[in-house]
């Protein structure tokens, strides 16, 4: 089984492009940090991503991890979601910022 972990940018652009059944498809689990579905459920986010935050399908997993590090200056579904792939030993991390791709975690 593939285990992945995704931030809020990759979710919320599929919801929005119509394309969030690929997930399903290619991985059995999506495993989402508790900060990045407070993300997606949030007032200023759009209304097709919070009705489906919301609503969330059985593939999808919400989780936090134990300890997210305050040290890096990524914001916290950033943060939780490499911390939390870490945790879970994921094989993939599903993150659009560039800042986080690039962060190490020590």
């Amino acid at each position: 089984m593939t285990v992945v972990v995704s931030d809020t940018g990759p979710l919320n652009y599929l919801v929005l492009c119509g394309a969030i059944d690929i997930l399903p498809r290619l991985f059995e689990t999506v495993v989402v940090p508790a900060a990045v579905l407070a993300e997606l459920e949030h007032e200023d986010t759009p209304a097709a991503v919070r009705r489906w935050a919301g609503a969330l399908p059985s593939w999808v997993e919400v989780r936090t991890p134990r300890c997210p590090s305050a040290a890096t200056k990524l914001d916290w579904g950033e943060r939780e979601a490499i911390f939390l792939a870490l945790e879970v030993k994921a094989d993939l991390v599903l993150i659009d910022d560039r800042a986080a791709r690039r962060a190490t975690v020590g």
